[in-house]
C-alpha cells in the first residue's frame, strides 16, 4: 500500500522515522531508496536541455537518494526545503553567506560552537560583515543590540559546552520586528526534541554528523528553511557548488531510521549519570538542562520535548591544578574515548576551553569536562568515571 503524507503526519515519531522520506512503491517495492550515483543527467530532447525542464539536471543539484533524505528532514522540521552539505560547520556557513553581505551586522550568541566563531571572526569580517556576540540569557535585551543594518540573529540552544538555554520565541519575535533573519543551530535536540521553525526561527541548522548519523562514520549537515527564506538559501548553495554524495545521504537516512530509539537511550543514560554526578563531592556542578538545578531548566522544560546525551560538569580541583587534574581524569578513562564530536554509539569525553568567550564567560571554579553518553551500560560508564575521579584526586594529593 502506498503511504500517504496524511497518514505519516499523524503518526508517532518512530513511525515517521521508519517510513518517511521515500515510498517503496516508487522503488519497485524495495524498502530502501536506491543509491543513485552520477554527475551527468541526460535530457530527452534539445528543448528540455535548453530549459532544464525536468526534475533532475545534474548530480550537484540532487538525486532520488538525496531527495529521500531531504523529504524526511522536511517532514520532521516542518520546513519548506532542506539542503544537504558536507559538514555541520558548512550547515552554518552556507546560510550566513546566503543572508549576509558587506556592510551588514550580525548578532551571534556567545555560547556558540567554536568553529562558528572562527568563521565569523575571519571569513565574515573579511567580507565586510560586522559581527557582535551576545549573552545567551539576554532575552528581551536583544532589542537594544539590533541596529538598522542588523540582518541576522544566530541562536544555539543549548549552547556548546556549557548548555545555556535561550528564549527562542522571544528573541525571534524581536528580531523579526526589525526585519532580521533568524538562524538556529539545533544539533543537540534534533527536530525530535525541538522544532525551531515552530518557534519562529527561519532557518534550522543541524550537524547530521551527530545523532542522524549515529555511528561516527559520516560527515554531513542539514539546513532547513521556511518558505520565505528558502530561495535565497537554495540559490546560495547552488552558487557555491556545495553538495553531498548519494552514498552519504543513504547512510544518514539509514541512521535516522533508528534515531528516535537511540535518542531515548542516550537521554535516559545521560540523565542517570548527570544525577549521579550531581551527588558527588568531587563534582562542583553539572551543566545539564534537564536538571532542576540548571539555570535554564525552566525554559528547557517549557519548550523542549527531551534531552540528548551530551552535557558537561565542573570537576573539583585545586586552584592552579585545573589543567593537570582534567588531564589525569581523562587519561584514566577506558570506555569513554577522548575525541571531538558526539551523537555516535560510543561515549566520549573532552576537556572544554572557554577562552574564546567574550560575554558569557561560563564556569571558572574548576575544569569543565564535556561528556557524550553513548549506548553502553550505565554501570560500566560510572565505573569508568570513578577511575577518572580517583586519578584527578591524586593530582591534588
Amino acid at each position: 500500500m502506498t503511504k500517504t503524507n496524511d497518514l505519516l503526519s499523524a503518526a508517532g515519531v518512530n513511525t515517521r522515522l521508519t517510513h518517511g522520506g521515500n515510498d517503496p512503491a516508487d522503488c519497485f517495492g524495495f524498502v530502501n531508496p536506491p543509491i543513485v550515483r552520477g554527475s551527468t543527467v541526460l535530457f530527452p530532447d534539445a528543448e528540455t536541455l535548453s530549459t532544464e525542464n525536468q526534475k533532475y539536471t545534474y548530480g550537484t543539484h540532487g538525486t532520488p537518494t538525496t531527495d529521500a533524505l531531504c523529504n524526511l528532514v522536511n517532514a520532521l522540521e516542518g520546513s519548506f526545503g532542506t539542503i544537504l552539505v558536507p559538514s555541520g560547520l558548512a550547515a552554518i556557513t552556507v546560510p550566513f553567506l546566503a543572508y549576509l553581505g558587506a556592510g551588514d551586522h550580525a548578532l551571534i550568541v556567545d555560547s556558540v560552537y567554536f568553529p562558528t566563531r572562527r568563521f565569523c571572526n575571519t571569513m565574515l569580517r573579511k567580507l565586510g560583515v560586522e559581527v557582535e556576540y551576545y549573552d545567551p540569557a539576554i532575552g528581551a535585551g536583544i532589542e537594544a543590540l539590533i541596529r538598522p543594518n542588523t540582518k541576522l540573529v544566530h541562536l544555539e540552544a543549548p549552547g556548546s559546552n556549557t548548555f545555556e538555554i535561550q528564549d527562542v520565541r522571544l528573541v525571534t519575535e524581536i528580531a523579526h520586528r526589525h526585519g532580521c533573519v533568524v538562524t538556529m543551530d539545533n544539533t543537540w535536540a534534533t527536530p525530535l526534541y525541538f522544532r525551531p521553525l515552530d518557534f519562529g526561527v527561519d532557518v534550522s541548522i543541524h550537524a547530521a554528523t551527530k545523532y542522524p548519523s549515529g555511528h561516527s562514520d559520516v560527515l554531513m549537515g542539514f539546513v532547513s528553511a521556511n518558505e520565505k527564506h528558502w530561495k535565497a538559501l537554495y540559490q546560495a548553495n547552488t552558487n557555491l557548488g556545495i553538495c553531498v554524495t548519494s552514498d552519504e545521504a543513504y547512510q544518514i537516512l539509514r541512521g535516522m531510521r533508528t534515531m528516535g530509539i537511540r535518542l531515548e537511550h542516550h537521554q535516559k543514560s545521560a540523565l542517570d549519570i548527570a544525577q549521579w554526578l550531581e551527588s558527588r563531592d568531587d563534582v562542583v556542578r553539572v551543566l545539564h538542562p534537564a536538571l532542576s538545578s540548571f539555570a535554564g531548566h525552566d525554559l528547557w522544560k517549557r519548550d523542549f520535548k527531551g534531552a540528548s546525551g551530551v552535557f558537561s560538569f565542573v570537576l573539583k580541583a585545586e586552584e592552579g591544578k585545573y589543567k593537570p587534574a582534567a588531564a589525569a581524569f581523562l587519561d584514566a578513562l577506558t570506555f569513554f574515548g577522548l575525541g571531538y564530536s558526539w551523537g555516535g554509539y560510543e561515549s566520549l569525553a573532552v576537556s572544554v576551553s572557554l577562552v574564546d568567550r567574550t560575554i558569557a564567560k561560563g564556569p571558572s571554579e574548576g575544569p569543565v569536562i564535556r561528556l557524550q553518553i553513548g549506548l553502553e551500560d550505565v554501570a560500566d560508564l560510572k565505573k569508568d568515571l570513578e577511575a577518572g575521579f580517583a586519578a584527578a584526586a591524586a593530582v591534588g594529593a
